[in-house]
This record gives structure tokens, C-alpha cells and sequence, in this order.
């Protein structure tokens, strides 16, 4: 009989976890998609569910073949409520449906929230793109980048200072314990600077480094490391948007965590989105599960979650859990160019910068997920090519879940489902196409 454990060491690889990174947020569109205007999509649409019968029948086809304990959708139109598809229970062993108001762990959906906290600071003028981190964290001052970053911690000086933008767009020359390799990876262990948590579980083949105990102390962590690479000089997916969320603390004078409380999540009505979930809220959380063949391995039940417990710090780049019907109004208030409901969070100039791209002039991207796409404040910008439609912005979380806005054609779509790694299934690649497809008629 096969052992599930040895299984779960197997899918649960960093290779793994690095190309369900890799897959966050990439959204595919024909050049026809691309022309389809804000009316003309609108018209290929009705109300109620059929109006996606592809993706409809894609959501259908997992829950009902148990790869997934349940799956939805939302998608809506400028400011208009979204249309919900949703299909199964929180967890495989519960008769509770998924609906909007669902708990799901979104991870790196994270990272666009850290990044519009930042754009709002840039509105106020208490940063720049290019304000130098080390302005704001003086640990930062004097940082090294290392000469042979496979084999050796030895390092030379950097020749270019780290930026509010370098870390926006993970080209910081910071490293990812789920990506980084060599001497600075069993740095990264020892020291506790992880992305955040998954499960209170051991899981075979993920030694969990004791962790950071604070946002200072992670700060300061990471500045005694060398660098992977010159900022600005390469996109290298990281823990930069984590960083940036102490960059903001210290810059706006407000612990980030209430700072995204009272700049965004209240003022949008986002009464769903915790780094912890209340205990009065556990009996909306979907289970996290490792799909091992034919079956879900539960490696975060909702009734013992790790995101029960308060973490360390808030986690900038992957430690929220959102519901469908918050991410959609932080979704709709980007399409809003900074507002929704009559309620401004930034300024149009500003979220429009937000969400376009702001990649260094000459970083690298060739071999990496953004090769030909552009980079904004914590998520992949459309250039207008097949693959990458014009004024789309958004990103995907390691569980399987994706969400992006369509500035040209005034749509936004949330996908959710709590699987790892996210490049199990296809569901999380093919979102975005499905729903092109969709608004297409086929």
C-alpha cells in the first residue's frame, strides 16, 4: 500500500512549490481577446451563472471528481456586484457549501494588497518609487551582493542602493527559502526568513526553520545576508514584498497590519481578510489539502489551522485569508482607479502607476515567470502581446488561487481553490484563459 506521507514529500517539492509560484497570476489571451471592449463583453454575457459556461463546467468537473474539496469563481464588471460561481464543501468531510463570505488561504494574493499599501504612502509623498530602502531602514545602508551565489557566501559591496521600487518589483536582489539554492538558502533556514507558514503539521521533507520573532528582527536578519543579485539588475521572485511591509510601517508611523485595517480593508467594507482568522469566523474556512493520487491530505484542517494562531508578524507577501467577496472589492477598487462606492483609497494617477509597469529600465527577466510581461506594485502587468493582454494586473496564490483586473475591457475575476502545489492541477493557469473564452462566447 502506497505511503501517503512519502507521497506528499514527493508533490510537496520546492520544485514544486516553485512552479506553483511560478504559475501565480500568468493569464493567457488570444490577440482577438485582447480587442474585446467593456460593451462588447458585456453583450457576450447574461445574468446568472451560465454566462461562463466554460469555466462553469471546469469547476463542475473537479469538485465532482474529488480533486478538490470545493472550487468557485468571481467576476464582475466595473463597479458592479460580481456573479458568483461556486461548487463543494470547506472540506472534504464537511456539508457546509462554499459561498462568497468562504474563508481561503490566498498567500501570494497577498502581495498586490502590501503593494497598493505602499502606492498609498507614494500618493501622500512619504515615498518615491526610488526613495532608497536604507532611508527608511538604515540596516539596509551598506548591503553586499554575492560573487558565486551557488556555491559560496562571499560577496563584494553593491554598487546600487535598494529601492521602494526594486522591492515592489522583486528585482531587490533579495532571496525565497522556496527558491533560493546554495550557502545562502541554509542562511535564509537558520535565520527563521521564510514567506510565512503552512500548516502546524511536519511536513516530510520540510524542515520548519524556527521562525522570525518580529518585523524588526526580520528586517534586520535580512540585511546581514549578501544579496543574489545588484538591486535592479534581475527579477528573482522574493521575500521583498515581506520587507516592504516593515518599509511601510516605518514610513507611515503605523504597524502594517492596522494599516492595511484602516487604509484599505475598512474603507472598502473587507470585513473577511485576517493574517488570523477571529475564532468566531473558523466555521467559514475552507481546509487546505495535498492531493496524493486519488486523495486530499488534509495539511491544514480548518479546525486546527496554523492562520488560528497569530503569527509573527503580518506577512506581506503570503500570509492573508480572504473571502471571494473581499478580494472582489479590493479587486473592484483598482478597476475603480483607486475608488469604490465613492470611496477613494488612493489617488487615479497613483493606482494607475500601481498597476502598470515599473520593472528597473534593463532588470532581466529573460528565463524568469515574467519573461515578456511587465512587473507593478506586487503583480505581473499585461504588455499587450497573446500572452499578456493590455491593463491586466494581477497575481495567484500557492493554493491554487489566481485574480486579475482588465483595465481595457473593465472586467476583474477572482479564482479560488486550497490545494498545494498549486501546479497540481491546471486550474490556476487556466483561469484567466477560461474566462477570456468565456467573454468571448467560446
Amino acid at each position: 500500500m502506497p505511503n501517503p506521507m512519502q507521497d506528499i514529500t514527493a508533490n510537496l517539492s520546492r520544485r514544486h512549490l516553485l512552479r506553483s509560484a511560478g504559475l501565480m497570476g500568468l493569464l493567457a489571451a488570444s490577440p482577438a481577446y485582447a480587442t474585446r471592449s467593456l460593451a462588447t463583453a458585456k453583450t457576450a454575457t447574461k445574468t446568472g451563472v451560465a454566462t461562463f459556461p466554460l469555466l462553469t463546467a471546469e469547476i463542475e468537473s473537479y469538485v465532482a471528481q474529488k480533486k478538490v474539496a470545493s472550487m468557485m469563481a468571481a467576476i464582475g464588471f466595473g463597479a458592479d456586484a460580481p456573479q458568483y460561481i461556486s461548487r463543494g464543501t470547506l472540506a472534504t468531510d464537511s456539508a457546509v457549501a462554499v459561498d462568497q463570505d468562504s474563508l481561503w488561504r490566498i498567500y501570494s494574493m497577498t502581495k498586490p494588497v502590501t503593494g497598493m499599501a505602499a502606492m498609498i504612502l507614494v500618493d501622500e509623498g512619504k515615498l518615491s518609487l526610488d526613495t532608497p530602502v536604507a532611508d527608511i531602514l538604515p540596516e539596509f545602508a551598506n548591503m553586499k551582493v554575492l560573487t558565486d551565489p551557488a556555491n559560496s557566501l562571499d560577496a563584494m559591496p553593491a554598487k546600487m542602493q535598494m529601492t521602494v521600487r526594486h522591492l515592489l518589483t522583486h528585482t531587490a536582489g533579495l532571496g525565497y527559502n522556496i527558491i533560493t539554492k546554495g550557502p545562502l538558502l541554509n542562511e535564509y533556514n537558520r535565520l527563521g526568513i521564510a514567506p510565512g507558514v503552512v500548516s502546524k503539521q511536519t511536513l516530510p521533507g520540510f524542515p520548519v526553520p524556527a521562525p522570525t520573532p518580529s518585523i524588526d528582527e526580520f528586517s534586520r536578519r535580512v540585511a546581514s545576508l549578501p544579496l543574489i543579485a545588484e538591486p535592479g539588475a534581475k527579477w528573482s521572485y522574493s521575500i521583498s514584498l515581506d520587507l516592504l511591509g516593515y518599509v511601510i510601517q516605518q514610513a507611515s508611523g503605523v504597524e502594517f497590519g492596522k494599516f492595511l485595517k484602516t487604509r484599505i480593508f475598512d474603507p472598502l467594507d473587507m470585513t473577511s481578510t485576517f493574517f488570523q482568522v477571529p475564532e468566531s469566523e473558523a466555521g467559514r474556512f475552507t481546509t487546505n489539502y495535498a492531493p496524493v493520487g486519488p486523495v486530499l491530505f488534509p495539511i491544514d484542517p480548518a479546525s486546527d489551522s496554523i492562520y488560528l494562531e497569530k503569527p509573527a508578524f503580518p506577512f506581506g507577501g503570503a500570509g492573508l485569508v480572504s473571502s471571494a467577496r473581499d478580494y472582489d472589492r479590493f479587486l473592484a477598487m483598482l478597476l475603480g482607479k483607486g475608488a469604490l462606492d465613492g470611496t477613494r483609497i488612493m489617488s487615479e494617477r497613483v493606482a494607475t502607476l500601481g498597476m502598470s509597469n515599473i520593472l528597473p529600465e534593463g532588470v532581466q527577466t529573460k528565463g524568469t515567470w515574467v519573461e515578456g510581461q511587465g512587473f507593478g506594485a506586487g503583480g505581473r502587468v499585461g504588455l499587450g502581446t497573446p500572452t499578456s493582454p493590455k491593463g491586466t494586473f494581477g497575481w495567484g496564490g500557492a493554493a491554487g488561487t489566481a485574480a486579475f483586473v482588465d483595465n481595457v475591457r473593465g472586467f476583474r475575476a477572482g479564482g479560488y481553490a486550497q490545494y498545494m502545489p498549486a501546479d497540481t492541477y491546471p486550474f490556476q493557469q487556466e483561469f484567466g484563459q477560461l474566462v477570456y473564452r468565456d467573454l468571448m462566447g467560446g
